[in-house]
């Protein structure tokens, strides 16, 4: 029985139109959260985030890891990764996120914000690497964090509130049609985990 099930309508699409998010709300119990985020934190390897703009070759505070089934190569910000081999947390954690969301995914970019002065700014996954109008799975741990959708066109926009051990999962035309982003925010002073289930083609 699912603990959480009866609380959230996983079914219920967060966007008024062009494209389906859903939020199943805590899909770990709150110590099985925290183990997770503890190794996430120690084990996995992880590095400053890199782009390139305007020329300029920028390092960010945020610092990231590219996982998957195979050395993928994934790029954005005009900087390419490599995905590493799959931990067995990370592994355990694949198989809830498509467990819950009926997916399938073969990488995991994870992000790791050390407070709430590391946030990201508005944009879409819509890179040629990943499988169009493909779903991406998004748990977080650790600091309970606001998460934001701005409609591309009509500039209206949707939040809430991503919990320790929760799931998110982007699908459809979501990627198209709407961008999304992490504010920075004053009140949070921990750190935050964010992994995002991908498939890439």
């Amino acid at each position: 029985m699912d603990l959480f099930s009866t609380l959230i309508d996983t079914k219920a699409n967060l966007l008024p139109k062009d494209g389906i998010v859903n939020y199943y709300g805590r899909v770990l119990l709150p110590q099985q959260a925290n183990e997770y985020f503890q190794n996430l934190l120690q084990n996995i390897q992880w590095k400053n985030d890199e782009a390139i703009i305007y020329g300029k070759h920028i390092l960010t505070k945020r610092k990231v890891a590219w996982y998957g089934d195979k050395p993928f190569e994934y790029t954005y910000s005009k900087v390419t990764k490599q995905a590493l081999p799959w931990t067995s947390e990370l592994l355990a954690l694949k198989a809830l996120a498509e467990e819950k969301s009926s997916e399938q995914f073969n990488s995991c970019l994870l992000n790791l914000y050390h407070n709430g002065d590391e946030g990201m700014a508005w944009h879409s996954d819509a890179e040629k690497d990943l499988k169009k109008d493909g779903a991406i799975a998004s748990l977080s741990f650790g600091a309970e964090r606001k998460f934001a959708f701005k409609h591309k066109q009509s500039k209206e926009t949707v939040s809430l509130l991503l919990e320790n051990g929760s799931l998110l999962v982007m699908k459809g035309t979501t990627q198209t049609h709407w961008l999304h982003r992490l504010p920075p925010t004053k009140l949070v002073n921990k750190a935050r985990v964010n992994l995002t289930f991908r498939m890439i083609v």
